[in-house]
């Protein structure tokens, strides 16, 4: 089961109006390339069927992930603790070097000034439920990394 924040799910809901908004517009192209004639050589035809596809795949998809997902609620998680959602400030032990990170469910597309981390991965497994000032130890593909969370950004 996927876990997700409350503002990953209104994304995905987001992105899902988008998604059906854009159905009436594809089959308005299929209509206007199909009227143009033969449909073996009718390139237009062929891309607005492929794009077709691809919207009614992502369509699926997305809501498959919202029938399955858990949605994180933060009411009762302490403002020290980290939990789905939460930007994060983090010290590498052995370099000292700072560096931000966003604990998520899944990969987004957002251009943030953090490093998303997906909760099932070995840094996000290590980051769920730390407190501010503690140490964390995770077993990353490079090698053991060990982190002391300074500080949880709003």
């Amino acid at each position: 089961m996927e876990i997700i924040s409350p503002s990953d799910r209104a994304k995905m809901e987001q992105q899902l109006k988008e998604l059906f908004a854009e159905r009436p517009l594809i089959s308005q192209r299929i209509a206007e390339a199909r009227a143009n004639g033969d449909l073996k050589e009718n390139a237009d035809y062929h891309a607005a069927r492929e794009e077709q596809g691809l919207v009614e795949a992502k369509i699926r998809e997305l809501e498959q992930r919202l029938r399955t997902a858990q949605v994180a609620g933060d009411s009762a998680v302490p403002k020290d603790m980290v939990f789905l959602g939460a930007t994060v400030r983090l010290k590498d032990i052995a370099t000292g070097k700072m560096q931000k990170y966003k604990l998520v469910g899944n990969m987004t597309d957002d251009d943030g000034d953090y490093i998303e981390v997906t909760s099932s991965s070995p840094l996000g497994v290590a980051l769920m439920k730390a407190r501010v000032g503690e140490t964390i130890r995770a077993d990353l593909p490079r090698g053991e990394k060990r982190f002391e969370i300074v500080e949880i950004c709003e």
